[in-house]
């Protein structure tokens, strides 16, 4: 099986997935918490972000992120019909993942120009995604499903391809090493670093911390 010429994801977003190598995964419930939230994680040196769909609030929050603070490369997450691939594609978003493999909402956000990554957790999953041009894949959920032994030998017959992925669901910093340090992974998403309550809460120190403590990892494995 080969790729399909055009891609579903630019190798401009993908080398800056490579480089930031996790992405916040954050559910806000109040848009006045989105600018904060951002400058927390810009602070300690988390510039990717997550906004997931499933609060009313979301698309005001990227909006607002947007405009004061655009450094921050902005996707979304639980995008589950082309209603929301366009929805996200107007507030600017930067790339957008789901929870599953439909070629429906892959073909819809080609369609937008929407970087874009389906999930993925079997190997006919990963055949519908590279069919319809994916080259970036979700791994979803990553910890329940076997983690990275379940990833290195579900992806082994399509090495060849070039694929890479991002792991969610269960990942930690306790477990963040595991996967950074393998050649199929482009970046992890992690909902400890900026955990809902904490949101809530309004506790961007903590949040700033837990950013710093993964950053560090990070540059640890990169060797930076």
């Amino acid at each position: 099986m080969q790729p399909i010429e055009q891609k579903a994801m630019s190798p401009k977003l993908i080398q800056k997935l490579d480089d930031a190598a996790i992405i916040a995964v954050l559910i806000v419930d109040e848009v006045k918490h989105a600018v904060p939230l951002a400058k927390a994680l810009l602070k300690g040196g988390v510039d990717s972000i997550e906004l997931t769909l499933r609060t009313p609030a979301a698309l005001d929050a990227a909006k607002a992120i947007k405009k004061e603070v655009p450094e921050i490369t902005l996707g979304f997450g639980t995008v589950l019909t082309i209603d929301q691939v366009k929805a996200v594609v107007e507030v600017g978003a930067d790339f957008a993942v789901s929870p599953g493999c439909n070629p429906k909402i892959i073909a819809e956000a080609r369609r937008q120009g929407l970087d874009f990554a389906p999930g993925i957790m079997t190997p006919t999953d990963i055949e519908i995604a590279v069919e319809q041009g994916c080259r970036i894949l979700k791994f979803f959920p990553a910890q329940t499903s076997g983690g990275m032994k379940h990833l290195e030998s579900m992806s082994a017959p399509y090495n060849h391809l070039g694929l890479k992925f991002i792991p969610l669901g269960g990942c930690s910093l306790e477990n963040a090493g595991s996967y950074l340090q393998s050649p199929l992974i482009t970046a992890i998403g992690g909902t400890w670093i900026a955990k809902r309550s904490l949101i809530q809460s309004e506790d961007w120190e903590t949040i700033t911390n837990n950013a710093k403590e993964i950053r560090t990892l990070i540059n640890q494995i990169q060797g930076k």
